[in-house]
């Protein structure tokens, strides 16, 4: 893939299960590598669904879709996914957790120890390494979550409301540790959330999105400067970007209300 080639290309892409209604309908979309792109819209939109085609989860049904130069299914070595559910093995501990793909791709027992204690470090657990999914946290199982999707270095990092069942103050947290993960360990990410202020925080661009069927009402721009720090959301302009976004959601949603 060429340096100015994007990462991820939608062109008019449209989608349905079965004889069903449009899921998706006409999505264009070039994401550029080092994009850190949030989709926000309402319940049913289809924001799920495109990280999924994007995943090659799932087929679509007209249009065109490239991942990394090449389709989404030949790119799944080169992206990671994560959901919402922060799907640990409860078997496992955390250490073995985390060198699950690394284990499976095949790689030599000295790489995988040196490679897993880099990642438990850098997400803040190596002290539990040893901790099964029971012992942790939720903040603990997604950054445990995290350190196995970052294992492979992945170009490309899908999250799925991860932080979503996380009481507000460790979702604000996790969401300054994943940007400085970033900074450590790049990707370009994907990220699906409901929350307009975690959007704000995280990302370059906002996709508000519209449903029946899903498609983008709007694109906005974020242009505060990285690395964010916590003080970024006292910020009078951090609450004049929320507020902007907000509008748009509010006019996706009025016709979902009535």
């Amino acid at each position: 893939m060429a340096p100015s080639e994007p990462i991820v290309k939608f062109h008019a892409v449209s989608k349905r299960y079965g004889e069903g209604p449009l899921v998706l309908d006409g999505i264009t979309l070039d994401l550029a590598p080092g994009d850190f792109i949030s989709l926000i819209g309402p319940s049913g939109c289809g924001k799920s669904t495109v990280l999924k085609l994007v995943a090659g989860l799932n087929p679509w049904t007209a249009g065109e879709i490239s991942v990394a130069g090449t389709t989404p299914r030949r790119a799944r070595d080169r992206q990671a996914f994560i959901f919402q559910d922060a799907t640990l093995l409860p078997w496992l501990n955390t250490q073995h957790n985390v060198d699950l793909p690394l284990k499976l791709r095949g790689d030599s027992i000295a790489a995988r120890v040196a490679k897993v204690q880099e990642m438990l470090t850098l997400v803040g657990l190596a002290q539990v390494s040893s901790y099964y999914p029971r012992q942790l946290s939720g903040g603990m199982k997604m950054r445990a979550s995290l350190a196995r999707a970052l294992t492979l270095a992945p170009q490309l990092l899908l999250l799925d409301e991860p932080f979503g069942a996380l009481d507000e103050m460790t979702r604000f947290r996790l969401n300054e540790e994943l940007l400085a993960l970033r900074t450590k360990t790049p990707f370009t990410a994907m990220f699906v959330t409901h929350s307009v202020a975690e959007a704000v925080f995280l990302s370059n661009r906002i996709l508000v999105m519209a449903a029946n069927p899903g498609r983008f009402h709007a694109e906005v721009r974020v242009e505060f400067s990285y690395p964010r720090l916590a003080g970024l959301r006292e910020q009078p302009e951090f609450q004049a970007k929320v507020n902007e976004v907000s509008h748009l959601l509010h006019q996706v949603e009025e016709p979902v209300r009535r």
